[in-house]
């Protein structure tokens, strides 16, 4: 058992990006008997490295070391853990460009992409540790105070998707721990290459069983939600599947944390400028096919007011031609090709609905014959709202652009779905726009910008967008139980 924890951090703290991959469990790296290997989405090439498939037994080690390290973890002060946590970020930058190279490979990204992401993980590792839960006093007077405190809940698991693959990851990891949880990472099997790297480097500075990562098959997940000893699972991914795990997690009362899928709307009004607001850096068009739309809170669907709809529509059709798509290793390019196999093929039958029903595409439409999992950047004219591309969440680099004339019709239409995870409205009168955005059932609401994100601002999803918040003061206590705590003072008796 561990009873206390000294900080002995290894002065190398980079790592190999050319060697082999392991699971990382109580800070050594194990290997497996079986491998396996994924795919570069820009080639459809296996990659060159194998990575392990966890065991059950891999699952009850790392689950028995994490309780264990919880018992010291959880008694270090904030301060302290915040010191671990910053250290930790300073390896992750030391490593980046490994890290831009890996996710590029791993997760389809072209070079600039990769580096965005990087460039978010460092920010949110530096800033994170700096997050802090205020203790409450509703109660406090001569003859009693009452506190509401926050205590950590255990061992913790995040599961996290393949879009984006180490940004999603920390901003789980660094709360738990910050918070006095112990972690296990178990990442996409379509990117484990990243995550177990970053559990390498963790394995030179958080003490042993504090952050493990867990690279497996479709058994992994399952094993860690149904597990007795995992006291809370933090997901990113698709509704059906955060539908799955939060029915494993009954069986134990964990504590779930879901941000699920988004059809996120974007409503236009008719005193914008264009120009600005269509091709402008950070904005509209960029929103909407950054990362070839697999990201949940980008922009899915457009309303623009019927007074600038074709203006609108041909100036985000002439921005879109000049975005460049490409592999890996195309340092100009903007966006890559869709992640893996199984999304290719779902997004690509919604391409083949532009002919089957009738859709108009302002651009893009014909897939042309590549090496890898390849779609132009397509933007529908104005589609039927009952259409499955205006419906549904493609995550693909497709978009409907659609007309609307009436303020309180576009709001009904825009909340018009089971998911709530992010919307907007865009207009030069301010305070329109807020009353308009106000009205929008999504877990984060912007005026005149989408998709913009802070580590001390929760972020989440209403309705079937997802359950609790990430991120911020909120997101941390996620992480931890509430308790109130109450103490009666003694009175001194009174001289005789």
């Amino acid at each position: 058992m561990y009873t206390c924890f000294k900080m002995s951090i290894t002065s190398n703290l980079e790592v190999s990006f050319e060697t082999d991959f392991y699971n990382v469990i109580n800070n050594e790296l194990v290997d497996t008997p079986s491998k396996r290997r994924t795919i570069c989405s820009s080639t459809k090439q296996p990659l060159k490295f194998e990575v392990p498939v966890a065991t059950k037994e891999d699952v009850d080690r790392a689950v028995d070391y994490a309780a264990r390290a919880y018992t010291s973890w959880s008694k270090l002060s904030w301060d302290k853990r915040a010191e671990y946590l910053s250290k930790f970020a300073d390896a992750i930058e030391a490593n980046k460009d490994g890290f831009v190279k890996l996710l590029s490979l791993e997760a389809g990204k072209p070079p600039q992409a990769a580096a965005f992401e990087m460039a978010q993980v460092i920010g949110v590792a530096r800033q994170m540790p700096l997050l802090r839960i205020k203790e409450e006093k509703p109660i406090d007077d001569t003859e009693r105070t009452a506190i509401v405190r926050y205590v950590p809940l255990g061992v913790g698991v995040g599961i996290i998707p393949w879009n984006f693959p180490l940004l999603l990851g920390t901003g789980k990891l660094l709360p738990a721990l910050l918070a006095g949880n112990t972690f296990i990472w178990k990442p996409s099997p379509f990117t484990p290459h990243g995550a177990l790297k970053l559990a390498e480097i963790g394995s030179k500075i958080f003490p042993p069983g504090v952050f493990q990562a867990l690279s497996g098959d479709d058994s992994l997940g399952p094993w860690l939600t149904a597990h007795p000893g995992v006291a809370k699972v933090s997901f990113t991914g698709s509704v059906e599947t955060g539908k799955r795990i939060m029915t494993s997690c009954a069986g134990t009362l964990k504590r779930v944390t879901l941000e699920l899928g988004g059809n996120d709307a974007a409503i236009i009004c008719d005193d914008v400028d264009i120009s600005s607001v269509v091709s402008s850096v950070n904005q509209i068009t960029l929103l909407s096919f950054v990362h070839s739309g697999q990201i949940c809170m980008v922009i899915k669907r457009i309303y623009v007011h019927e007074k600038i709809y074709d203006q609108f529509l041909a100036e985000m059709a002439k921005q879109v031609k000049t975005f460049k798509m490409g592999g890996y290793n195309d340092p100009e390019a903007f966006f890559g090709p869709v992640q893996n196999e199984m999304q290719y093929n779902k997004v690509k039958s919604l391409y083949a609905k532009i002919n089957t029903e009738g859709w108009k595409a302002a651009v893009g439409g014909e897939i042309k014959d590549s090496e890898g999992f390849f779609l132009p950047a397509t933007i529908i004219d104005n589609p039927p709202e009952d259409s499955e591309v205006v419906q549904d969440e493609p995550f693909g680099p497709i978009v409907p652009v659609l007309k609307w004339s009436d303020e309180e019709d576009v709001i009904r239409r825009a909340n018009n779905t089971k998911l709530g995870l992010g919307a907007s409205v865009w207009s030069s009168d301010v305070p329109r726009a807020q009353r308009m955005a106000e009205q929008l059932e999504a877990g984060s609401i912007w005026v005149n910008t989408h998709f913009e994100l802070a580590p001390n601002v929760p972020f989440g999803g209403h309705k079937e967008s997802g359950l609790g918040m990430e991120w911020g003061e909120l997101g941390l206590k996620g992480w931890c139980n509430p308790q109130a705590y109450w103490v009666k003072h003694i009175q001194p008796k009174p001289d005789n």
